[in-house]
């Protein structure tokens, strides 16, 4: 086993791409449709023909959702195995989409995309899924149109993290016996990274990169972009509880992601 993150990374992908493709289909899942896409499509405001670059697509589901849409949408992943399950799931729509085997840590690959060629990028629930988001952060600005925005989704750093646990605890709140439901976190402030399972039945742990918010929005600003857009997303109370402690209604107070929009200028 490689000692590299970023090589680790690749490898875990790779091998879990068949269970992802699987769990995630045509129509995402519960994280996806209730607490990202809304947010997503409301803050890139997609038009139809348009271009968009779709960074870490996976299998796929967000390219579609914006062809879907009318948008003119260039995809990429690391893994080839990802990209094969988002092309064979995107024949409805191959005058509207390409994929490509990318590299995001790569500049010279990146810069292949074609320099101001886009006017939104977007990165769906994948930045802390890279061992390296500086060389990413630097090329985007070449590769956007003026005034162009990138827009992205993370699981909540503050509290949805590697370090995060779910509780529950149970108490008399003013003569009533109630469960009461809490994240626990032990980190945040300091960058890390360490192996965790997305899916409770994908072959290999993946590796997360856990930064702070600071380190997104800074990264950001160095590089030419200022915040415009900003939407923390928690499940609704009625949402079902798929496990008792897993994310869910029971959880409606506490986000487990955002969504940010930067703007090129």
């Amino acid at each position: 086993m490689t000692d590299d993150p970023h090589q680790f990374t690749h490898a875990a992908w790779e091998a879990n791409a068949d269970v992802w493709d699987a769990r995630m289909g045509d129509e995402g899942n519960d994280f996806f449709n209730l607490l990202c896409w809304p947010s997503l499509a409301s803050l890139l405001d997609v038009q139809p023909g348009r271009r968009y670059l779709d960074i870490a697509c996976g299998n796929g589901l967000t390219s579609r959702r914006l062809a879907s849409l009318g948008a003119q949408v260039t995809a990429f992943d690391f893994s080839a195995n990802l990209i094969e399950k988002a092309k064979s799931r995107s024949i409805n729509y191959q005058s509207l989409l390409t994929y490509h085997v990318i590299d995001a840590t790569d500049e010279q690959q990146l810069l292949s995309l074609g320099e101001q060629s886009f006017d939104s990028a977007l990165s769906n629930m994948a930045l802390f899924d890279m061992a390296d988001i500086e060389t990413l952060f630097q090329t985007l600005p070449k590769l956007l149109k003026p005034n162009a925005t990138f827009v992205f989704s993370l699981t909540h750093p503050a509290f949805n993290n590697a370090s995060s646990m779910h509780v529950a605890e149970e108490m008399d709140l003013e003569g009533e016996i109630k469960t009461v439901y809490s994240v626990k976190v032990s980190r945040y402030m300091t960058s890390y990274h360490a192996k965790g399972l997305a899916l409770r039945n994908q072959p290999k742990p993946q590796m997360y990169f856990e930064r702070p918010l600071q380190y997104y929005l800074n990264l950001g600003f160095r590089n030419g972009f200022v915040l415009d857009g900003f939407e923390e997303r928690a499940f609704p109370p009625e949402s079902p509880q798929t496990f008792p402690l897993g994310w869910g209604g029971n959880f409606s107070e506490i986000p487990a992601a955002l969504i940010a929009r930067f703007c090129k200028v």
